[in-house]
């Protein structure tokens, strides 16, 4: 049995699913293969909104049955129309010979440690993961302490926690990077309680509330596999014999090593530094900063699709917008349609947003982040300037907020017309803290200049793309700095740290990746690497 996918097939809203399967089986008879006895399912599907008054979805279709995918002629003749071979990525794992002197220890149970601990745990290496945060429940109960007492846990947050940051998020699953892996990781979501759309949506996403879910069921299994994860446990030092690790020290003891990955999450300055202070080749890069802009979501859902704004068949409206403002990009980041802007701080005396949403995402405002480049030369081109750089902004905004964790504010018609924040929202809600904890306040007050320039240029060209867009009661929150990681810890081809033989930076905290998927496939690789070189 052999699976074809066909690709760039439309489907109306009012249509049934099966009237894509049709299709998908008359173009590949038209191309000369049987589709006579073969069974199909929607393998992929987007929303094509460029004419409004034609939104329609586009599909990609899954068809098994006996073809004669061997044939060259054949199968070049279908990839030519849009149609190629399935081919479902599975974990290949390989074991070494090496003897690991301890258990692999993971520091952080993000999408990068969580997926390299399941990998390893289903291959018998039983590792401990070590989490500076709580578990799930923990992590909510701290989120609305924080929210209703603003008293903040420097450890277990929005930030830190089971998890992961993602855990807090919208949970988008959409990655650029081309990975046969990709679709396993959707499959292992989908096992621990994702919606299974997430598997043939173009852009999945999972949202907070099933998220949560997921995270306790994966780390349930991963745990009933001989593995440990132990919570509120802080890493505080590595201690190093030649180039290996031998053993970690933490706030719950020392722990003997025989490897340890670093997925660490791109909010952990004080492993930073440590890390610094010993012999890790740590890279500054390039990363963003910018604000959170909140618009009312069935705006944008009538100028995304128009007449068919609340059709039943489609889900609250999304957009990826970028352009140049002369030397500097500014995009649009981590969209959360029918969402809230949360407060993500995880040191004290910053103010640091976020996105989240629900699966459902119905909530009455959609919003996303705004960003401008910030390049090594902005922040003097150190690891150490770049994360001052953001905790710079940080702590400008928590002034800005009023000192009690208060978000700063400000309108959009207010802001694109250089003035002092003095209009309060009319339409448009602010959702930080749910409204309760914002204040008027300028972005002047704590982005610097070349970032507040180039976020004026970037509305104005955003809103020749989205109608609407910088329309003035529009609200902007900040400050928005944890876009990515702002170092890397440098890698051989062997995924170890330089210098090191059984120490693994990995994920988006290492700079190696940029979301969930990314970040989770990169603990996958991280997992092989390990298993290739030790015995189970």
């Amino acid at each position: 049995m052999k699976t074809l996918i066909i690709s760039q097939l439309p489907l109306l809203p009012d249509e049934d699913e099966a009237a894509v399967i049709v299709r998908a089986k008359k173009r590949i008879s038209r191309l000369g293969v049987n589709a006579t006895d073969c069974e199909g399912y929607i393998y992929r599907r987007s929303v094509d909104a460029r004419k409004q008054n034609d939104v329609k979805f586009v599909c990609s279709v899954a068809l098994s049955g006996d073809f004669p995918t061997d044939n060259a002629q054949i199968m070049k003749r279908l990839a030519d129309n849009g149609v190629t071979e399935l081919r479902s990525g599975e974990p290949s794992v390989v074991h070494g010979d090496g003897e690991m002197q301890g258990r692999a220890v993971i520091v952080g149970t993000g999408p990068a440690g969580l997926f390299a601990g399941l990998l390893l745990a289903e291959n018998g290496y039983s590792p401990i993961l070590i989490e500076r945060g709580g578990d799930v429940d923990a992590r909510v109960r701290a989120i609305e302490k924080f929210k209703s007492e603003r008293i903040l846990d420097t450890d277990t947050n929005i930030q830190f926690g089971a998890g992961g940051a993602g855990t807090f998020s919208d949970g988008k699953l959409v990655t650029r990077v081309n990975d046969p892996l990709c679709g396993y990781i959707l499959r292992r979501f989908v096992e621990f309680g994702a919606p299974k759309e997430i598997l043939y949506t173009a852009r999945p996403h999972i949202g907070t509330d099933y998220l949560r879910l997921v995270v306790k069921n994966m780390t349930e299994h991963i745990i009933s596999l001989g593995a440990e994860i132990r919570y509120n446990t802080k890493l505080l030092d590595i201690s190093v014999s030649g180039n290996r690790a031998i053993s970690v020290r933490t706030t719950g003891g020392d722990i003997e090593a025989g490897a340890v990955v670093l997925a660490i999450g791109h909010s952990a300055r004080d492993t930073y530094k440590m890390l610094l202070s010993k012999s890790f080749v740590i890279e500054p890069k390039p990363f963003s900063v910018g604000v959170r802009v909140e618009h009312l979501r069935e705006d944008i859902n009538r100028a995304m699709y128009g007449n068919f704004a609340e059709h039943p068949a489609f889900s609250s409206a999304e957009y990826n917008l970028s352009c140049n403002t002369k030397i500097r990009g500014a995009y649009t980041f981590c969209m959360c349609p029918g969402g809230s802007v949360v407060a993500a701080a995880s040191e004290e005396g910053g103010v640091v947003v976020n996105g989240m949403s629900t699966h459902a995402r119905n909530s009455d405002n959609s919003n996303s982040a705004v960003a401008v480049s910030v390049f090594r030369e902005d922040y003097g081109n150190t690891p150490d300037g770049a994360i001052e750089f953001q905790r710079k902004i940080e702590r400008r905004a928590f002034r800005a907020g009023g000192g009690d964790y208060s978000a700063p504010i400000i309108t959009l018609g207010d802001f694109l017309g250089g003035e002092r924040a003095t209009h309060l929202p009319k339409r448009v809600m602010p959702t930080y803290m749910d409204g309760e904890g914002v204040r008027l306040a300028s972005p002047e007050e704590y982005l610097p200049d070349f970032v507040t320039k180039n976020l004026r240029s970037a509305f104005l060209e955003f809103d020749k793309k989205i109608k609407g867009f910088a329309v003035p009661d529009a609200v902007l929150t900040g400050a928005e700095t944890r876009t990515s990681a702002p170092v890397r810890i440098m890698r051989g081809e062997d995924r170890c740290a330089l210098g090191y033989d059984n120490i693994y930076p990995c994920g988006e905290g290492a700079g190696y990746a940029g979301g969930i998927t990314s970040a989770a496939l990169d603990g996958i690789n991280t997992a092989l690497s390990i298993m290739a070189k030790f015995k189970p």
